[in-house]
């Protein structure tokens, strides 16, 4: 009960944060030297993923929620900024079934696309994140709690109609650091992530 507690504090916390996040990024577009105020906004993405490599033979893929603030900054260039919360299953002989790994994830995004048609954006982006690797409670007698760095590579589509943007996108993220757990045979499990998820957002 104590550990739902603290997952449903950290999505309201998100929430609550949404706002400070838009006007974040607003500032953002102004020290970048933008004349006008760009399009801000918030996104909610709903998707799953998992690991691959290594780490692939040892989970499977599990759902995210994410939600970000982001500003068109320039025509052509965007930037989003936001928090993603992921559960990966566990499947290892070595834990028992129905474990997993929480991933807490807050990364930094650049986004690159032309806006076609004036509704039609299709994009390809680059960042950094950092990530949280929690494994729940009873896999941590063989999982371990770890920090990795993140390098996201994102490609995707978003349409908006008025005020309202919604978007598909993949994402796949070089990790660093992976030290959450060993191999049978010994050594760290090595592996990347891949994500594919849809958004819905508005911009104000």
């Amino acid at each position: 009960m104590r550990r739902w507690i603290v997952k449903g504090a950290a999505v309201a916390a998100a929430c609550l944060a949404a706002p400070a996040f838009a006007i974040e990024a607003q500032e953002v577009g102004r020290s970048l030297g933008v004349t006008q105020q760009p399009p801000v906004g918030i996104d909610v993405s709903l998707g799953a993923g998992g690991f691959t490599g290594d780490l692939d033979e040892i989970t499977n893929p599990g759902p995210l929620l994410g939600i970000a603030a982001v500003a068109q900054v320039w025509p052509l260039i965007g930037i989003e900024a936001g928090y993603e919360g992921q559960r990966i299953a566990i499947d290892d002989n070595r834990v028992d079934s129905g474990e997993g790994i929480w991933r807490h994830n807050g990364s930094l995004l650049a986004k690159a696309g032309p806006l076609l048609d004036e509704k039609w954006r299709p994009f390809v982006g680059a960042g950094f994140g950092l990530s949280y690797l929690n494994p729940s409670e009873g896999a941590e007698d063989v999982y371990e709690n770890d920090v990795q760095t993140e390098v996201p590579l994102a490609a995707g589509l978003e349409y908006r109609f008025g005020a309202i943007t919604a978007g598909a996108r993949a994402t796949y993220t070089f990790l660093g650091n992976e030290e959450v757990v060993e191999e049978v045979g010994g050594g760290d499990a090595k592996g990347s992530l891949f994500n594919a998820s849809l958004t819905v957002g508005g911009r104000f």
